[in-house]
């Protein structure tokens, strides 16, 4: 005889987009805008409903973001497009975690714009 138990997954949209919002933290302290999305993806994961899709999204995007950084600084020295790159990666840093934030708080998938999918 096997007995499984199940935990039903709660729905919560407001914690969804709190951890978007979280990666905004390197723009407020400087740093927190990777480890506190990722403690709460991983603290909730199996408890919330959509944790796993939307913790897997931020935490792509914030390796996507570091992997731009990384290629725009050498780029510096190519005519500025370096620059150019690093402006166009701070913006899209701070307002992509809003517009998930708000799809989360719907209910929404979050957005994958320019994301490179490292954990699957």
């Amino acid at each position: 005889m096997t007995i499984t138990h199940t935990k039903a997954m709660r729905k919560d949209n407001t914690l969804l987009a709190i951890t978007h919002l979280s990666q905004l933290l390197h723009y407020v302290t400087g740093f927190g805008g990777f480890i506190v999305p990722l403690i709460l993806w991983l603290a909730s994961k199996n408890d919330v409903e959509g944790m796993d899709e939307h913790g897997k999204s931020i935490i792509n995007f914030q390796l996507s973001m570091l992997l731009y950084i990384l290629i725009s600084i050498p780029a510096i020295l190519l005519f500025g497009l370096g620059i150019l790159s690093l402006i166009f990666v701070g913006i899209l840093g701070f307002v992509l975690p809003i517009v998930n934030a708000v799809k989360a708080a719907n209910g929404e998938a979050p957005s994958q714009f320019l994301t490179i999918r490292f954990i699957g």
